[in-house]
């Protein structure tokens, strides 16, 4: 038989927070949604930005400090916020079942606003020193780096990004790029402009080496005859792998960068599940435009909703 709930089932779950997550429940509020965010991390990866200077209405702000904003915006509106994790999400009669360690949920629709995580090396060493000189974030972990000598591995805007903050600490930054240096033209002006940063082209860190902490790395191609950098840490900025696994559950389709695939109006193959931000299909990730994703999003789980009708009720089979 069919059993009615009510009491966890919700119009809309988003899962995951940050600046896209708590955009869309800004609107799933403003729509009078019945809405909760299920985050594992608060802020995702934008809080562990120092500054952001690309983001209408803020000539400079700290990523912490947007995400609260948006954060605090989204808590005028009657919207449920749980920090958990999802462990596992599935189809039911109707609606679609989200598990955390601690609770269940029912959901009409889904929006993924999951994100991505960083994307490692994969080196010998890596593994080993991880919190022991190797990083991947310069905000958590730079002003441990007082007057040391660090590297930067990546050659992207994020990489350039991360290495002008890490200058305010080290004495010295090599910049490792796999090919050539492509930041945004105002931060590589910044880099080529620093004193502190070395940039090296061409090349690639083969292995990471040292004691109880890191001491050196090993390049592919040798920089003034040897294949060895000494240094004290390293920071690594190559890219995100997006977290499509839970969607990849349902059936959700992906590309061959594990994205989410969807349409113009955050739309996935599914009817009642949609994805915003990272971890959605786009070649310009960017806050602004994660947000953009979220808000189509929620007209889209609205509009699908509303089609449904007051007859539209979450069941559990018994």
């Amino acid at each position: 038989m069919l059993k009615e709930v009510s009491k966890k089932a919700y119009d809309v779950v988003i899962i995951g927070g940050g600046v896209v997550g708590y955009s869309a429940a800004i609107y799933c509020g403003r729509l009078k949604l019945k809405t909760i965010v299920i985050e594992k991390e608060i802020g995702g990866n934008l809080a562990k930005i120092d500054d952001i200077e690309n983001y209408p209405g803020f000539q400079k702000i700290s990523g912490i400090n947007l995400v609260n904003k948006i954060k605090n915006h989204a808590k005028n509106y009657e919207v449920e916020f749980y920090n958990g994790e999802v462990v596992k999400v599935s189809k039911t009669k109707n609606c679609i079942s989200v598990k955390t360690k601690k609770n269940d949920y029912l959901a009409k629709t889904i929006i993924f606003c999951t994100g991505s995580k960083v994307r490692k090396l994969e080196i010998p060493g890596e593994k080993e020193f991880e919190g022991k000189g190797v990083h991947y974030c310069a905000l958590c972990d730079g002003p441990l780096y007082k007057n040391k000598v660090l590297a930067v591995a990546g050659g992207g805007d994020s990489a350039a990004k991360e290495a002008l903050l890490l200058s305010k600490y080290a004495k010295k930054i090599y910049m490792i790029a796999r090919n050539k240096l492509k930041p945004n033209p105002i931060n590589d002006e910044r880099i080529k402009q620093n004193k502190k940063i070395q940039i090296i082209e061409d090349n690639q860190i083969q292995e990471i080496k040292g004691d109880k902490f890191v001491k050196e790395i090993v390049l592919k191609n040798k920089l003034n005859n040897s294949n060895t950098l000494n240094i004290d840490g390293i920071f690594v900025y190559i890219g995100h792998i997006p977290l499509s696994d839970l969607a990849v559950e349902l059936g959700v389709k992906i590309n061959k960068n594990k994205e989410i695939i969807t349409d113009k109006e955050s739309k996935t193959n599914i009817e009642g599940i949609y994805a915003a931000g990272d971890v959605s299909e786009g070649k310009f990730k960017q806050a602004i435009t994660g947000v953009g994703e979220a808000v189509k999003a929620v007209y889209s789980a609205y509009e699908y909703i509303t089609k449904k009708g007051i007859n539209f009720r979450c069941t559990i089979e018994h």
